[in-house]
């Protein structure tokens, strides 16, 4: 692996700090008291970061959404939404309800306005904003009406920050998802080279990535959890690369389409 391939991650951290440190200073001098809560400095300081990041990043994503997202139909979940970007790839008169779960309620005003630009009404019932973790499965099931109501999950850039990663999906799999459901994923995931997945590993355990960049974590082998955690069609379930991806991409992706049996 080239060093300068290894280095790629400094690019970003440059992007995160330089847009949302003075932003977070700010912040802390208005309200001093939200250095005793780091859980919301950290809520803070990601939210100016996506200002910035989010809008790159749906670009770059966007072929490997436009080949995943509009097969989703029905209840739609969207994991870690972040400003609500996926409904701009959904088929509108496919999706019944667009429930996006997303931590950091700085983020909802966004998710809001993009979902209304969409087509989607809260007050119609189209639209629902959950303020936790896709860890919370019992209060997804709350918000869709019992265990396995959803008809589809979306996961984009997102299970490498949440917590307990194999026992969520497994749980959103299995009591969550529907029979004949489907969970699209497009995640960063860890390298099938051991060169890359050195620096993955490495990039991972220096807190400033991982702070900067809302938990995440480069060595997560995400697509091989989701097919092992759940009950799947085989026939109906695959996983392919994210074209334009390299073997020497540190952040080396895989997307999937699994159809719960």
């Amino acid at each position: 692996m080239k060093f300068s391939r290894a280095l790629e991650p400094l690019a970003h951290l440059y992007v995160a700090v330089s847009s949302a440190f003075f932003p977070t200073i700010k912040h802390i001098l208005n309200n001093p008291s939200i250095l005793l809560k780091p859980a919301q400095l950290s809520r803070v300081f990601f939210t100016h970061v996506w200002v910035v990041y989010g809008p790159g990043m749906d670009e770059f994503d966007r072929e490997a959404k436009e080949s995943l997202i509009p097969y989703a139909s029905g209840i739609v979940l969207d994991l870690g939404a972040g400003h609500g970007h996926t409904v701009n790839y959904l088929k509108r008169d496919q999706v019944t309800k667009y429930v996006a779960v997303e931590p950091n309620h700085l983020m909802h005003p966004e998710i809001r306005k993009n979902a209304t630009s969409a087509g989607y009404s809260e007050e119609a019932g189209e639209l629902v904003v959950l303020d936790c973790g896709a860890e919370d499965f019992q209060l997804i099931n709350s918000a869709v009406g019992g265990e396995n109501q959803v008809d589809t999950i979306i996961s984009i850039l997102t299970l490498c920050s949440i917590p307990e990663p194999q026992a969520t999906v497994r749980n959103l799999s299995l009591r969550v998802l529907k029979p004949g459901g489907q969970f699209l994923f497009c995640e960063h995931v860890l390298s099938p080279r051991n060169d890359v997945r050195w620096w993955q590993r490495l990039w991972t355990q220096i807190p400033i990535w991982s702070l900067c960049f809302g938990g995440c974590r480069l060595d997560r082998p995400t697509h091989t959890w989701i097919a092992e955690e759940g009950t799947w069609d085989a026939a109906a379930s695959k996983t392919w690369g994210k074209v334009g991806d390299d073997e020497e991409n540190i952040f080396w992706h895989q997307v999937g389409k699994f159809t719960k049996a």
